[in-house]
């Protein structure tokens, strides 16, 4: 990660000397030889600080939040569970009207079970 950071502060000093990327590339490879990020990644990033990103992390995406393993819902599914322990993933799944692999993700990670023989 340090090695990146670096790589982007450089980038950004030759955004700002206004040297191209095809400019840029032979300064990181001699700069940071092996160690030093692809063409493609360069050329990203330049274009990128170009267009006036300043911060090295991306951005959040638009859209949807992920709310099907919310509080609301985990309770839901170890009520249900608490009721009958043999119940399936796919059982609970259709009766709370959850993903499968939402389910799956409640049930193994929040609550912390899984199948013993």
């Amino acid at each position: 990660m340090q090695r990146s950071l670096e790589q982007w502060i450089e980038i950004k000093f030759c955004v700002k000397l206004e040297k191209s990327a095809a400019e840029t590339i032979p300064i990181l490879k001699k700069a940071f030889g092996v160690d030093c990020l692809s063409d493609r990644q360069i050329f990203r990033w330049h274009k990128a600080l170009a267009e006036g990103r300043e911060d090295v992390n991306y951005k959040n995406r638009a859209g949807r939040p992920s709310t099907s393993s919310s509080d609301d819902n985990v309770k839901r599914v170890r009520d249900l569970l608490n009721t009958d322990r043999r119940l399936s993933v796919r059982l609970i799944s259709e009766t709370r009207d959850i993903t499968k692999t939402i389910v799956h993700e409640i049930v193994s990670e929040a609550l912390g079970m899984r199948k013993v023989f």
